[in-house]
């Protein structure tokens, strides 16, 4: 699942954007709202996620004179989105645990097969929600969001290496954990 328009695209909103013209945000807004809200619902906002994509909105278009120009406006998105549920986490005073998961099916299964995946899909997320946070951080970000290993960076504030190196140890640690060789595909 890629980012939507290409880098060119989306530079030439942004600079229509500078220029004046306040509502081609919209199109920003339109282009990276589903991803904005997968990325603060697996990251903990739960049934919050809504307000927290709609401030992170607010926040990018009001931080866009420091965004850099040569820069993508997704992964600079979705680090504020981060940030944000953050945020909501720290002011709730506790961890939220009640993620939620909008499942698309890549193709229509057969009951059986829907069952089977259902209860895999149930069976990995509950290994993912059990990691210790860095770790269920980066598999999300990577498998559950679908972000290459720059995004993933920029969305967590971490250096590339740590990506790599804490989506090793977790994919190992799920692995122990989930032996069945489909689950672990």
């Amino acid at each position: 699942m890629g980012g939507g328009i290409s880098g060119s695209g989306e530079a030439e909103i942004l600079a229509r954007v500078r220029g004046g013209e306040i509502a081609a945000y919209g199109e920003l807004v339109v282009m990276h709202a589903s991803v904005a809200k997968r990325t603060a619902v697996f990251l903990g906002a739960g049934s919050e996620a809504d307000d927290v994509v709609q401030e992170s909105f607010v926040k990018a278009f009001r931080a866009l004179g420091s965004f850099r120009e040569d820069a993508a406006f997704r992964p600079w998105l979705l680090r504020i989105v981060a940030n944000e549920t953050r945020n909501l986490q720290r002011s709730r005073g506790r961890r939220a645990r009640r993620e939620e998961l909008a499942v698309l099916p890549d193709a229509v299964l057969d009951p059986a097969d829907q069952a089977a995946s259902a209860e895999r899909s149930a069976e990995l997320l509950a290994a993912v929600r059990g990691l210790p946070e860095q770790y269920r951080l980066v598999v999300t970000c990577r498998y559950l969001l679908e972000l290459d290993e720059q995004e993933t960076a920029t969305v967590l504030g971490w250096p590339r290496g740590t990506v790599k190196s804490r989506l090793h140890r977790a994919l190992g640690r799920l692995r122990t954990q989930l032996p069945d060789r489909e689950v672990q595909r």
